[in-house]
Parts: C-alpha cells; structure tokens; sequence
C-alpha cells in the first residue's frame, strides 16, 4: 500500500519584501544582548584603540565594558550626581565626563580616581569632548557656555556665551586642533575657532539640537532634533544639503558606520534608521523595545550599541562570515581514539543490500483527517484562527485539495451559522488576494450554490454576503479602470515607436501592382 502524502503548501513571496544587499547585511547580526544598567544610559563611546572598548554613562557611573564581555571590566563611580557624555581621548588612555553638579572629571583608564576636576560651569555640563591634539577639552553646559580648558595646567583658556539656551551636543575637529562645533536648544549650531573669540559660522537647525556628528572629510556636518536629520555643507558657509524627517518622534543620537557609506539615526520612536550617504533614503529599519538614547558602532561595524530610556543597553554582534567559519573549522582538531572502534572503516560494496530504516512520517492535523476521508473536519481544522489569520495559504491549499478530490461540495454542506460566518470572514479577507483568487472563488460559488436557500434568513450571514459582493463590485471596478490605463499606455508605446518602412522590390505602395503595369493593361472580359 503506498504511503500517504502530505498536502502540498506553496511557498509564496512576502508582498512587499524587498530583499537586497543593504537588508541582508543589516540582518547579518546575533540576537541582542541586553544588560540592565542603573539608569537611563545617555552616552555610549567606542574607545579608538584595541581592545575597542565602549564606555557607557548611565546615572551616577560609568562602565567600561570588551567588545565581547557582558560585565564591565572597570566601573567609574567618583560622580556625586547623574553623569553625562563620558568620552575616550584618541589614544585610550584618558576619559573625560561631564556632571550634574557643573564638574568635568579626567579619568585614567586604568585607574579609578580622577586625574583632574574642571571646575568653572555653574549648571549641569552635558558635553565634553576632546581635541585632536590630546591636550585640549571642550566643554558645554546648561549655563549656555563653552569652554576650553588646558588639561596639563588644569586651566580654563577661553568661554564662549553665544548660545541662550542649553547646550547638549558638541563635536571637535580631529583635522583641525582650533575647529569644533556646538548645538543648543535655541535651535542653532555655532562653528567656533579657539584662535577668536566669537562664532565663525552660526546655522539654524529649526528645532532644539540633540546631536552632532561630522564627516571624516569634515566637509559635511550632521544635526539632529525635533524629528529632522540635517546635513550641512560647511565648505559652502552651512548652506543645506538634505532634510531628512523618516522618525516619528525626537531624533536623539547619530552615529556613521566605518567606511562612512551609511549613517544612522536614534529616536525616541524606538527605531535606529540607516541611510545611504549618497541618496539619503533609508536602506534598513532596526526595531528596539523602549525609547532610544544613545547609539554607537564598533569599528569595522562589528557590533550596534544602543542605550535606551528603560535602562537597557541593547549589544548585537556581528555573525562569524563564511570564510572566518571554513577557517575555525580547519583549525580544529579531529578526535583521536584510543579504542578500535569495529566496523568503523567499513567501506560498502557494489553487492551489498541496504536496509532502510523506515522513517515516521509527521503530519498535520488537516493532513491526519484528509487521510481518514473526513473531509469536513479537515476543512474544519484549516480554517482554525491561527492558520487562517497567519497562513492562509495552509487553508487555500486544503481547499484545492478537496477540489481536486471532488469532495469540497461535502466539505462546504452542512454547516451552521457559526461556522459559514467563519468560512465567509475567510474569503471576505482573502478573496481578492490574487494568490488565493482562482481556488477562493471556485469555492464562493459552491457556498452560494449550497445556502441560496436560507439566504434571508440569518443577519449574520446576509451582512456577510453583502460585504462580499460589495467587495467584488470594487475589485471589477478596479479592474476595470487598470484595463482602460493599459490601453492607454499601450497607445502611447506604439505612437513613440518609430516608424519602420519595410522596402517591396517591383511593387507598387499605390495600387499593389507591379511597377510598369497599370489598369489599362489588364485583360478585358466581355460577357455576352
């Protein structure tokens, strides 16, 4: 007796999935780890050096964690309030945080008490950042200035009050030691040179800034806030280059990916955004659970970093490529035994029989019914919730199914008012679906066929019909009207095709004759 076999489910195309390289390497990532911090985590920063730790300000403490470990190697607890912007200087070595209490602190890595303690600020300092020549620190606070203090004389050089509101994102040049930019809630960005002693270029953001960011050519600079992401063109005096407005609440943080191809964008809408630096539209979507604060890459993109307003730090490493896996693989040592294992170097012959281990065949509950001939609860059982809302293409199959056998007339009969609603909600929602359409419509006419009887006589059932056939009206109108705009477009190809003249040799374009023959020369045919 030959085996039963399962009903075939096809596989159809996600509508609306576009699978593309920009997607499958965004994809390319583990599952999250995620690490419960003491607070709401606002700076996440990369040290420049290997081994590319990041150091992450959450509340009162700053820790440092590997690109690999899920406990912090050192923890900076010396903050009296909520610390702010913990940041690496370019060699690893140092790092500079902001506090609410108006102090800025210089940590040695691998110490735990602050080398130095900046005081001058008088309201909570949100950023600070270093310069590129390692001996410089900027500084912005909530007492609308910035400063720049020399870190071997523990000195304040220069303050700047340009801004009237609060300051809460700044970036330095890293060309440039004198170069460095700040943004304020009073909507502005303020370019400064520590070599005068007011703004060089001032550029109106529209919204209270929350981040900065600037190209490695520093050609271009990025702001962020409200639910705009801008990007400036400062080699053409802050003239705008791009508006992009893709989050649906305040962008917060900004980061750029390694080869500088991509940028992404934090929001308090719990979506990272990447886009593509070249045409600015987005190329990737990451979901997060709660509002997001901070964002940070790992050089060579390795690892995405996002700390969120529930105190969450979100890490997700990169997967192990193909070529990294084939190498492991070799590297590793086959097992060596220390037993003879009999049998183990048998190589089977040409004449040997093989005996088949017979293999339990798994099926389906609809499956399990069909093979009974029960046809009616297989139908039954395909139309359950879960299928028929997540899979539908479950339920068409059975039903093509029972088509083919020539019992979906039995499958449909007999059934109460609960279940032809259930049977008529299915093909209200699936009808039109032009993968479904050929088997469902087959089946409507059948329950049509089968209840016109008893139409009228349930208002469950009759508002359900005429939601159909409203349905139905709509979909050949649109049909219809797609008709008429092929037609349409049909003409317009053809009149833009140029016009082909295909030569006859000896005939003529007037009359179809050969040339040199005319009427006259045909033979006259008298009848008498």
């Amino acid at each position: 007796m030959a085996s039963y076999k399962p009903t075939n489910i096809p596989v159809y195309p996600k509508l609306g999935e576009k699978v593309t390289e920009e997607t499958l390497y965004w994809k390319n990532y583990k599952t999250p780890i995620q690490i419960k911090e003491f607070g709401a985590v606002s700076n996440i920063h990369f040290s420049p050096v290997t081994p590319y730790n990041f150091a992450v300000t959450a509340f009162t403490r700053i820790h440092l964690y590997g690109l690999l470990s899920q406990e912090p190697v050192k923890t900076f607890t010396r903050f009296k309030d909520t610390a702010y912007c913990g940041r690496f200087r370019s060699d690893g070595q140092l790092l500079v945080a902001g506090c609410e209490d108006s102090v800025v602190r210089l940590f040695d890595v691998s110490g735990k008490v602050a080398l130095r303690m900046f005081k001058g600020h008088t309201k909570a300092v949100h950023v600070t950042d270093f310069t590129s020549d390692r001996y410089q620190i900027l500084t912005g606070s909530d007492d609308y200035t910035c400063c720049l203090w020399d870190i071997p004389n523990s000195a304040q050089l220069n303050t700047y009050q340009e801004h009237t509101d609060y300051i809460r994102c700044g970036v330095t040049s890293q060309l440039n030691r004198d170069l460095f930019v700040t943004g304020s809630y009073d909507h502005s960005l303020k370019v400064f040179d520590a070599r005068v002693d007011k703004s060089v270029m001032t550029i109106n953001h529209g919204h209270p800034v929350e981040s900065l960011l600037l190209y490695p050519s520093e050609g271009l600079l990025v702001s962020a806030g409200g639910r705009y992401v801008r990007v400036w063109d400062l080699l053409k005096g802050g003239q705008p280059l791009v508006s992009l407005k893709n989050h649906h609440k305040t962008v917060t943080c900004l980061a750029l990916s390694s080869n500088g191809q991509r940028l992404l964008s934090g929001s308090l809408d719990r979506h990272v955004k990447v886009y593509n630096t070249t045409s600015y539209k987005v190329v990737h979507n990451f979901d997060y659970p709660a509002a997001i604060l901070s964002l940070a890459l790992a050089p060579e993109d390795e690892s995405i970093v996002v700390g969120m307003t529930n105190s969450i730090l979100s890490i997700k490493h990169r997967k192990p490529s193909e070529e990294a896996k084939e190498t492991a693989g070799h590297q590793r040592r086959r097992p060596s035994y220390r037993v003879y294992a009999h049998r183990k170097s048998y190589v089977p012959k040409q004449d040997d029989y093989l005996v088949s281990k017979p293999v339990r065949q798994h099926l389906a509950k609809y499956d399990k019914q069909l093979k009974k001939f029960n046809v009616s609860k297989a139908l039954d059982t395909a139309l359950e919730t879960w299928i028929r809302g997540r899979k539908p293409e479950i339920t068409v199959a059975v039903i093509r199914e029972l088509d083919r056998r020539g019992t979906l007339k039995n499958a449909l009969a007999g059934r109460d008012e609960q279940e032809l609603s259930r049977l008529l909600s299915f093909l209200i929602a699936n009808l039109v679906d032009a993968r479904f359409a050929p088997v469902l419509i087959t089946a409507a006419e059948m329950i049509l066929d089968i209840y016109q009887s008893i139409i009228g006589q349930s208002p469950v059932v009759d508002k359900q019909l005429l939601h159909l056939q409203s349905l139905l009206e709509r979909e050949l109108d649109y049909q219809k009207d797609l008709l008429e705009v092929l037609g349409m477009l049909d003409t317009m190809f053809a009149s833009s095709l140029p016009k082909i003249e295909l030569p006859c040799s000896g005939i003529s374009t007037s009359n179809g004759l050969p040339q040199g023959q005319s009427t006259a020369s045909r033979p006259q045919v008298q009848v008498n």
